[in-house]
């Protein structure tokens, strides 16, 4: 499955990114062989607006099932679910960590978002 994971680094160590549309990277991880593919979103950090659904289209090119991070505001999770990525938020740690508990089943897809828009 893959698995995208918002992170401030580009390894598996990196710790897990707070902010989805406005997270420095994307690291896109196959759940059964941990390889990653490494999703920059330098163009996101600064945007005026937008970066949640275009980070959210980003990841749904990419082929992403799933997307673990901190934080989703509304409209980024309106875009996701409409690309059929599921969410699950509220995540910290490590991406290593994450993908752990992921596998583990320890996490449950959220039903909404956690955070107003421009959080």
């Amino acid at each position: 499955m893959k698995v995208v994971v918002t992170a401030t680094g580009t390894t598996l160590e990196s710790e897990i990114d707070p902010r989805f549309g406005r997270a420095r990277y994307f690291l896109l991880v196959n759940s059964e062989t941990n390889e990653i593919t490494v999703l920059d979103n330098q163009q996101n950090q600064q945007a005026a607006g937008g970066a949640g659904i275009q980070a959210a289209e980003m990841i749904a090119n990419a082929g992403a099932e799933v997307l673990l991070t901190g934080h989703c505001g509304p409209k980024a999770f309106r875009a996701l679910q409409a690309a059929g990525v599921k969410i699950a938020h509220g995540i910290s740690g490590t991406v290593k960590s994450a993908m752990e508990s992921f596998n583990k089943g320890e996490y449950q897809f959220a039903n909404s978002a956690d955070v107003e828009s421009h959080w």
